[in-house]
């Protein structure tokens, strides 16, 4: 049987070499994309919009059955440049058409039962580093739900220098990345006043706007307690003491009666009892209708006994144009015996669906006094931030100087923010120590 070979011509044949070639770089540069592509995890990085049916979790995102759910994602980019948004979805029956929205820009693809696990939307360009919002939204769908969302998958050079986002659940950081970073003021002693620093005076001030509900403004913390208010609802305020305990439980019942806090005295209408979850310990507050941009006055007194190894701490409030000092609560610590000592404020958000709002607090004339009576003023402070801000999961945090006062700021996805472990000197709180007749206290 003859057999018959069809020769190419030579300029055919080279022609297709060429268009393979393409073909093959094309596929490595997608490729080479692909594998520093970075999966960011809807169910620790989306919010939804008021009033959605949908639902976030360690799933991702389910129950998407209306076209008014909007999904937004969060991602700091840290370059500017092109980025390539896909999803990671399964449609489980129809078809649906969804829209991906980033910036200027609107991505609208059509995916049906069957399609591929991770499908590619499109490209944005990012025009500078930073916070990115990614939104997604139902447009229309022959099927029950419009898909079950597990990740966005994000590359191109916008992702080239990295980026700050919930990676996973662990440490049950799809909850701690929700809350936003906590970040604090340490506040470095004089010399003179860090053995026998018996009394801590502190302002703080709220600006208006920035009372947002879950906020808690801790203006008095030290080694073994805390003293700040809190937006606690949208019709109740507290000015909060507590104080830990030094047996580690987050269960107040399993704590031994040698290693409790006991409770002395309170203030009248304050609440006394336990806490637990984060620590536990002896807890107190007094529903107190503060209001933001007014200045309020702490202050926190340390009554150490090195003999017993308990520390008595109490702790007063008022407006800071007022006269009287409120009484709060006073517990006794035990396995203590010591003064105040590491003194800082901090400003928290315990509300985790208020993770997108900003808050900001002031905090001044910040005074220390020692066992003599004799008072001396606090310039200089640490700016630190909690593990959720260390791991680089959120990085919309910053603190700073603002004339004689210092001031804290987090949450709400904004792009300027302050370097962990910065020094922070303000203008000197003045010559003037708070005028307290410790004899008038109540």
């Amino acid at each position: 049987m003859d057999t018959h070979v069809m020769r190419l011509p030579k300029r055919m044949v080279m022609g297709l070499f060429v268009f393979m070639l393409l073909v093959t770089n094309g596929y490595a540069a997608r490729h080479q994309a692909d594998s520093s592509a970075i999966k960011v995890p809807i169910g620790g990085n989306g919010w939804l919009s008021k009033g959605a049916q949908a639902k976030l979790g360690e799933n991702g995102l389910t129950n998407w059955i209306d076209n008014a759910d909007t999904i937004s994602v969060y991602v700091r980019l840290e370059s500017a440049g092109m980025l390539n948004i896909s999803l990671r979805l399964q449609v489980p029956d129809g078809a649906s058409r969804i829209s991906v929205t980033a910036g200027k820009t609107v991505l609208i693809k059509t995916v049906s039962k069957g399609d591929a696990e991770v499908v590619d939307f499109g490209n944005a360009t990012i025009k500078s580093a930073g916070y990115v919002q990614i939104k997604l939204q139902g447009v229309r769908k022959s099927g029950s739900v419009y898909a079950n969302v597990t990740d966005l998958v994000l590359s191109g050079s916008a992702v080239s220098k990295g980026a700050a986002y919930v990676k996973d659940n662990h440490g049950d950081y799809y909850y701690w990345g929700h809350r936003g970073p906590s970040v604090h003021l340490n506040y470095k002693l004089p010399d003179e006043v860090k053995n026998n620093a018996e009394w801590f005076y502190n302002e703080v001030t709220v600006p208006v706007g920035n009372d947002v509900l879950g906020s808690y403004f801790m203006a008095d913390g030290f080694t073994g307690g805390y003293f700040g208010m809190q937006v606690n609802s949208a019709t109740e305020r507290h000015i909060l003491f507590s104080i830990w305990s030094p047996f580690t439980t987050n269960d107040p019942k399993s704590i031994p009666d040698s290693l409790k806090i006991k409770l002395l005295k309170k203030g009248n209408n304050v609440h006394a009892g336990e806490f637990g979850s984060e620590g536990s310990g002896g807890q107190s507050y007094l529903s107190y209708p503060w209001v933001a941009g007014k200045t309020y006055a702490f202050l926190i007194h340390a009554q150490a006994d090195t003999a017993a190894k308990t520390t008595v701490f109490t702790a007063y409030f008022k407006a800071a144009d007022q006269q009287e000092w409120q009484l709060i609560a006073s517990f006794k610590r035990p396995k203590s015996g010591y003064y105040l000592k590491g003194m800082y404020s901090f400003l928290e958000n315990f509300e985790p669906d208020m993770g997108t709002v900003t808050r900001k607090v002031f905090f001044g004339n910040e005074w220390v006094a020692t066992t003599s009576g004799k008072w001396y003023p606090v310039n200089n402070a640490l700016f630190t931030g909690d593990a959720t801000a260390n791991i680089n999961y959120r990085k919309d945090y910053s603190g700073g100087v603002n004339g004689n006062l210092f001031f804290l700021r987090n949450c709400g996805f904004f792009n300027d923010f302050t370097i962990l472990k910065t020094d922070l000197i303000r203008q000197s709180a003045g010559s003037n120590p708070p005028g307290i007749d410790f004899n008038k206290l109540p």
